[in-house]
């Protein structure tokens, strides 16, 4: 067994400790940056499809993104504290806190799902009440929004499962989950929105199922990929259950400026809706495909930063600093 982990150890170091660090960099980041703007692909389909149904619809969705955007600043801040700690532990030889960072990461991702999915199953109405009194974009905003994150346990689940991947330097196959779940999602959305091929015509409701049908195979898929491809961390229901507070508090030391930066825009977002929205209710629709578009430009960025962290994390736990530089 001690002869296993110190090959565990050798090939991580192989990689993440001895590789050069231009080649290092650009095999962790590329792999995230090609998932990432196929995600913002996928949710730029998404309004397409929904445009077809009229204005209320893309309202409705374009509405529903602060909510959207506060559980992914949630499910990524988290992420960039486990990923840190997590990294940052292998690279000091420390397998235990390794464990401890990977097991109490899993839990806390689970208590923010059952949080979002009570927003979601209990607030998603009133939610929209606030921005509009158009019966017909609350109708279709609390059915899209009481789906997404009354069954968030997908996409927290991919979140989680794919940061654990990205945190020992498997991109690739984070890549590979994160394309999974865009493919479902784009397929299924004119099948289940305008009922195509026999299938019931669900309107917004649909694009809703098909985006939570794609975050839960792209979830069980990356969670395989862990449990199967990831030597370097163990996940054990033990583990999770026996969370450890001293690792939640430094997950968030590392995360909470991540989460506190990526929140900022979703009340930003909430209130020009409620401004945009008070002049006309196409400036919402306008305003809500901009912020799509947007991401074009912004996800490379993101899958930089993401593939660097567990570089740096990695190699300040090992103590070298030029490569950390």
């Amino acid at each position: 067994m001690a002869q296993e982990d110190n090959k565990k150890n050798n090939t991580r170091e192989n990689k993440m400790g001895v590789m050069p660090v231009g080649r290092l960099l650009a095999g962790m980041a590329l792999p995230m940056m090609a998932s990432m703007l196929f995600q913002a692909l996928y949710n730029v389909v998404d309004s397409f499809w929904v445009a077809k149904l009229g204005q209320d619809a893309l309202n409705a969705v374009s509405l529903a993104f602060p909510l959207q955007n506060l559980m992914f600043s949630i499910g990524g801040g988290t992420g960039v504290g486990m990923n840190a700690l997590l990294s940052r532990s292998l690279g000091e030889k420390k397998q235990d806190m390794a464990d401890k960072a990977a097991n109490t990461g899993i839990f806390l991702y689970i208590c923010s799902a059952v949080v979002f999915a009570l927003i979601g199953l209990f607030l998603s109405r009133p939610f929209f009440m606030l921005l509009t009194d158009n019966p017909q974009i609350i109708n279709y905003g609390a059915s899209y929004t009481s789906i997404c994150l009354g069954l968030c346990f997908g996409v927290f689940g991919q979140l989680c499962f794919e940061r654990l991947l990205q945190s020992t330097g498997r991109t690739a196959l984070s890549m590979a989950s994160q394309i999974t779940g865009a493919v479902i999602n784009m397929i299924l959305d004119p099948i289940l929105i305008l009922g195509l091929f026999g299938a019931p015509r669900l309107e917004v409701a649909g694009a809703a199922v098909a985006t939570v049908i794609g975050q839960v195979i792209a979830a069980c898929l990356a969670l395989y990929l862990n449990l199967y491809h990831n030597p370097d961390i163990s996940i054990k229901m033990k583990l999770i259950a026996r969370w450890d507070l001293i690792v939640i508090k430094e997950i968030y030391r590392i995360g909470f400026p991540s989460i506190l930066m990526m929140a900022i825009g979703s009340v930003m977002n909430f209130f020009l809706n409620r401004i945009l929205i008070s002049f006309t209710e196409a400036a919402t629709a306008v305003f809500g495909i901009y912020f799509k578009l947007q991401s074009f430009i912004f996800m490379p960025v993101f899958g930089l930063n993401n593939g660097m962290v567990p570089i740096v994390s990695y190699n300040y736990g090992a103590a070298k600093p030029e490569r950390l530089k």
